[in-house]
């Protein structure tokens, strides 16, 4: 009579145990859930935005990728404190913003995106520029570079973006970061940042600037000189 109790008690445990590890595998347990990408926003405060996707890419020597441990943002020149930051660094002390702002191209499409990061002009009066120090200077990993009056990053909230529609800017879109040039051409769109410069040397000409394209790039003017 005692057999079919213990045949009874070993599949009671049996499917305790299958039970126990089935609730596990559904996650249903404290801190058990997987985190999943995040998802791109289509649509903002009922404006309708463009896909990471609708991009087209003419950097200067394609897609670059980022070892993010080793990476460091440098605030650099005509400053009072030389900075030094990390990725998270960046992230973590600074106030964060968001923006929609259009990026148009000189070839001839534009992108609506949902902005977010940190204002330029912040990490700039961390470093405190010097009175002498007339243009800011963007470099980027793969050797890019461009450049603007310094009333154009203090004057306004000119962001330095880490995400797009709400998820981590991709690699071939420039992660880390992208800077938010506004009513600016695309091409003064500086990606990979790795390093701002203050100068004073107001005839300092980027990579397409170089090659013929307006310094100034503004949107409301041809964008050749």
């Amino acid at each position: 009579m005692k057999k079919p109790t213990i045949i009874a008690s070993i599949i009671g445990a049996v499917l305790i145990v299958a039970f126990a590890v089935g609730l596990a595998a559904c996650g249903t347990g404290p801190n058990t859930a997987t985190q999943l990408g995040n998802v791109e926003i289509k649509e903002y405060e009922g404006e309708n935005l463009s896909s990471v996707n609708d991009f087209r890419d003419n950097s200067i020597k394609g897609p670059q990728y980022v070892d993010i441990t080793n990476y460091h943002l440098q605030v650099t020149g005509l400053v009072a404190n030389s900075t030094n930051y990390t990725y998270d660094e960046v992230i973590n002390d600074f106030d964060r913003y968001q923006k929609v702002v259009s990026l148009d191209c000189v070839e001839g499409w534009s992108v609506n995106i949902l902005w977010e990061g940190m204002q330029v002009r912040d990490i700039l009066a961390q470093a405190v520029p010097l009175p002498e120090a007339k243009v800011v200077i963007f470099h980027a990993y793969d050797g890019y570079t461009t450049s603007f009056p310094i009333e154009y990053i203090v004057d306004n909230p000119i962001l330095m973006a880490y995400t797009m529609n709400d998820i981590e800017i991709p690699p071939e879109r420039g992660y880390p970061f992208m800077l938010v040039a506004e009513s600016k051409w695309g091409y003064k769109w500086i990606k990979w940042i790795t390093q701002i410069e203050l100068s004073n040397d107001i005839n300092y000409k980027g990579y397409w600037e170089e090659r013929g394209y307006s310094n100034s790039g503004d949107l409301d003017k041809y964008y050749f000189d």
